[in-house]
């Protein structure tokens, strides 16, 4: 993993979006396994990695429904998966106005893999 990778990763930890921090600090900080943030995986920078479930947890903003984003989260989304990893996409508004059942999705997946 080169410097600039975690450089990176290191100041979107510090900058973390109104959702992530919510997503957080209101239930991936209390889970009894280890959640990484903005946890670098190959040259993509994933905003959630539980790795002990090889579990991934995207939220995604509007500009990830454009063409450009949809491309790419598809060729990362690839990659992950090569790699072992499920990856979870949640939207920003999911966040919002779903957060129970956003919760109650990433358990399930949680538990399907212990």
């Amino acid at each position: 993993m080169s410097d600039a990778y975690t450089k990176n990763a290191q100041a979107l930890r510090r900058n973390m979006t109104k959702e992530e921090r919510h997503l957080w600090y209101d239930f991936l900080k209390g889970l009894d396994v280890p959640v990484k943030r903005q946890f670098v995986i190959g040259t993509y920078i994933v905003d959630f990695c539980i790795y002990s479930a090889r579990l991934v947890i995207e939220l995604d903003g509007s500009q990830h429904f454009e063409a450009h984003g949809l491309a790419y989260d598809r060729n990362r989304d690839r990659f992950l998966n090569e790699q072992g990893f499920t990856v979870l996409r949640y939207s920003n508004r999911d966040v919002n106005q779903r957060f129970q059942n956003v919760c109650n999705d990433i358990l399930m997946h949680l538990h399907q893999d212990f």
